[in-house]
């Protein structure tokens, strides 16, 4: 039986404070769909305290940019967005068209189209999360998206040089000074100088997640990404210092990032909390993550390891680390995670920065039903078909009986007219 060592705040506060996110970003979306750019200049003034005199950076404001970063930096983007391309090329490369004859006359297939354009989200409010550039825009351009426009907010009262240098490398036709709702809003709703996209894509906060919640059927989304969550699988195998590391690791995401350790062990689990309490009080940003790790933070004790992996996947966590004598045995047996981090040499960060898979990872529970971000998310599967008059008559025959059967006489009539046609 599991037991709780500590426990985050309870469902019905979480509950209170979805419904104030709600009702917030709806008023938000709503007014940007009145009055587009006006509305747009008064939020970013608002939130971000920023109002130039185009929020779209010009080939100058970009140019500024990397001018602006030393040769390393843009040599670790460069790195690293290499790697996140190549895995997404090998994935692109699994999917493929196809056409074959089921029955003779009767060829169906599908072809595997990329979404027109995308809105490609940065969050860069509190960090600058130039990471997200590669994930969602290199993905993309990989994906053959023939337009990308990319936003992200103003970092320290000035578009995010290594954001924006990231953008521009990784082959973003737009780039946008733009924050939180607003900036989603904008890319998936159009104002009077910004086309809208046909799909949005990435991370965020809470408020991030929730428009991209509230506008999905009016544009295609990814999933809901919003704040960061890190559930730590560990057994006897690691000790309390390289946990509390992994969960606080990432905590300082932002204040509503749970961080939960699920262990078999009730030394490590103790350990592991006075580590983290240790940790917090020498950590850069432990006033993020301590209030993520105080309202949110869990340690839960299981008897077994077949209980670890039933709890695990009941909170289908968005990153799961996995440090235990037999990692693998979790790959085999676990069904709900976002991306498994497998023993203890990796990490959650190798997946955020730089390793080549994606960070946009599913949250809330979202994994019990998605994968994360990939190539394919930006592409179309569509189906054809094409028959020859022999087909159609045997087909259309079966056709004429399942549409009498079920009522639908003028889909019968389609079906009968070429029995008509094709059988005389």
């Amino acid at each position: 039986m599991a037991r709780y060592l500590k426990q985050g705040k309870s469902a019905d506060e979480v509950a209170l404070e979805e419904a104030k996110i709600r009702q917030t970003v709806e008023n938000i979306l709503q007014d940007i769909s009145s009055r587009g750019d006006e509305a747009l200049r008064d939020f970013s003034e608002r939130f971000d305290q920023w109002s130039p005199e185009s929020f779209r950076l010009s080939a100058d404001d970009i140019k500024a940019c990397h001018q602006q970063l030393p040769k390393q930096v843009i040599e670790d983007i460069k790195f690293a967005q290499t790697q996140i391309r190549n895995f997404a090329q090998i994935q692109k490369d699994a999917l493929r068209d196809v056409e074959v004859e089921t029955l003779p006359g009767v060829i169906l297939g599908h072809k595997n189209l990329p979404v027109n354009s995308v809105g490609c989200y940065v969050p860069g409010g509190q960090y600058p999360m130039v990471a997200s550039a590669h994930m969602s825009v290199v993905t993309a351009k990989v994906a053959g998206v023939r337009r990308i426009i990319a936003a992200a907010p103003p970092y320290k009262g000035a578009p995010s040089a290594a954001i924006v240098v990231a953008m521009d490398l990784a082959g973003a036709d737009e780039i946008y000074c733009l924050g939180g709702v607003q900036a989603v809003a904008a890319m998936a709703l159009g104002t009077q100088s910004i086309d809208p996209a046909d799909m949005i894509v990435g991370p965020g906060n809470a408020y991030v997640a929730e428009a991209k919640r509230q506008l999905f059927g009016r544009v295609g989304i990814d999933l809901l990404a919003g704040p960061t969550e890190t559930l730590v699988i560990a057994d006897d195998s690691v000790d309390g210092e390289l946990c509390a590391a992994d969960l606080l690791g990432q905590a300082e995401h932002g204040p509503t990032s749970p961080a939960i350790l699920l262990t078999n062990s009730e030394k490590l689990a103790k350990d592991t909390m006075v580590e983290v309490d240790r940790q917090l009080g020498i950590l850069p940003t432990a006033e993020i993550a301590g209030t993520a790790w105080h309202d949110y933070g869990q340690v839960i004790v299981c008897d077994t390891v077949e209980e670890m992996v039933h709890i695990a996947d009941e909170i289908a966590s968005e990153h799961v680390q996995v440090m235990t004598h037999d990692p693998d045995y979790f790959l085999e047996k676990m069904t709900n995670y976002g991306a498994l981090f497998l023993g203890p040499e990796t990490n959650v960060a190798y997946g955020d920065k730089v390793i080549g898979t994606n960070h946009t990872l599913p949250t809330k529970k979202a994994a019990r039903y998605t994968g994360g971000l990939w190539v394919g998310k930006f592409i179309k599967t569509c189906t054809y078909q094409k028959i020859t008059e022999e087909a159609s008559l045997k087909i259309g025959e079966y056709c004429s009986r399942l549409c009498d059967l079920e009522g639908f006489m003028g889909h019968k009539e389609q079906a009968d007219i070429r029995v008509r046609r094709y059988g005389s």
